[in-house]
């Protein structure tokens, strides 16, 4: 008995160790106008999952790989772990950054964008820009320096996360991968990085600003 009990506890510890889809806190449909339907249903069920499946099997692979001391294999699997791994963590935060409910930035975070800014208006302009200046795929971020107690622009190719390609602590994403907007806007990347503003989540981006200006 108390080897079957090892035996399940260890399995239990397994299972519970891997990743999973979040759920999201509204329905498909209800960021609409601004991203439709059909999107955030492609864009949540099957593009993020495959990025969790996907970091799921290299970590399997990875643990693997450890326990033969195969270091060769440990190596390789770098890029696959930090391609889904950052896919899953991005998009687990672009979910909690949007809502269909109108909020407004804590006047802690406002008086930060201010500091680093200028404005609210002139840090959605400059984030706007970089955003859309992104070439090929990638994500724009607002991130919390640590050091200097600024809130900064940045930009990451692919799915590199913020925090661990920069060490900015990420507050707010725009995700400018094509499966993202190209359904809805087309070409015109520019027109959804705007409208994006009109659902975000400023509870959600002031909660992660106190969290990581603690």
């Amino acid at each position: 008995m108390i080897v079957v009990k090892r035996v399940t506890s260890t399995v239990a510890r397994h299972i519970r160790n891997k990743h999973s889809l979040p759920d999201l806190p509204y329905d498909y449909a209800a960021l609409e106008p601004v991203i439709s339907r059909d999107i955030m249903n492609l864009h949540h069920s099957k593009h993020h999952q495959t990025y969790v499946t996907n970091l799921n099997a290299a970590e399997d692979k990875l643990k693997a790989a450890v326990e033969n001391g195969d270091v060769n294999t440990q190596i390789s699997l770098g890029p696959a772990i930090k391609f889904n791994g950052g896919g899953h963590l991005n998009h687990s935060i672009f979910w909690l950054n949007l809502s269909p409910s109108s909020t407004d930035p804590s006047p802690e975070l406002c008086k930060a964008l201010q500091n680093s800014f200028g404005s609210v208006e002139n840090m959605k302009k400059q984030l706007s820009a970089s955003t859309v200046a992104i070439q090929g795929s990638g994500w724009g971020w607002l991130g919390y320096d640590k050091q200097s107690g600024l809130i900064k622009i940045a930009t990451c190719g692919n799915q590199d996360p913020l925090q661990a390609t920069t060490g900015l602590i990420p507050l707010f994403g725009i995700d400018v991968w094509e499966h993202a907007y190209y359904l809805q806007y087309k070409n015109v990347r520019a027109d959804y990085v705007n409208a994006i503003f009109d659902i975000v989540d400023w509870k959600d981006v002031s909660e992660r600003f106190a969290k990581a200006a603690a």
